[in-house]
């Protein structure tokens, strides 16, 4: 078996350098169990919302409920909430669910889906506040945010390179091209 590669990493944060060894083999691993398990959390999400069945493309399952009656009396953007319910959001919580997290398991454009699952997460946990910063579970974080800088953090790491079709994607003569859409991948 051949020896554990370590790296070492060098960065500047807030202000001062910082500097660290790091395993690439688990580094690699980290990175395709977090994508897959955060995928896969969103996935399901969304197709536990599926099972309510479809109309089309829009999905019977509503936040209306929540976004009218459930967002906290205390919380800064219940108004906000509320004008929010309806069939808009209902496709694109629903979806929006579905998709991201389909694409973080296949590894497919997972920075441009990291990025919109990190939006959809901040938006529930916006939607959770019970007045300023304070949660259910704590105060200023809960699993949203916690799922948010993960979703940041998969997006930063180019998640979609480890065993995901973004590497195949970035081959691609069309993204050769078009340098641009590798913002999109990763």
């Amino acid at each position: 078996m051949p020896p554990e590669a370590t790296r070492t990493m060098q960065s500047e944060m807030f202000g001062r350098q910082v500097r660290f060894d790091y395993s690439e083999h688990w580094v690699g691993w980290s990175i395709l169990a977090l994508r897959i398990v955060m995928g896969w959390t969103l996935l399901w999400a969304g197709i536990d919302k599926l099972r309510d069945g479809l109309d089309g493309l829009q999905p019977k399952w509503t936040a209306d409920g929540f976004l009218t009656f459930a967002v906290h009396a205390d919380n800064p953007f219940k108004d906000m909430f509320a004008d929010m319910a309806g069939a808009t959001t209902d496709f694109l919580v629903v979806w929006g669910l579905t998709l991201t997290g389909l694409c973080l398991v296949l590894g497919f454009v997972t920075r441009f889906a990291a990025f919109w699952g990190a939006v959809i997460m901040l938006m529930f946990w916006l939607a959770a506040w019970q007045g300023w910063f304070k949660l259910e579970h704590g105060w200023v974080v809960d699993e949203h945010i916690v799922y948010a800088v993960l979703l940041f953090g998969l997006g930063a790491f180019g998640a979609g390179r480890v065993f995901g079709l973004d590497v195949r994607i970035e081959r691609m003569a069309f993204v050769v091209k078009n340098q641009w859409l590798k913002w999109f991948l990763a």
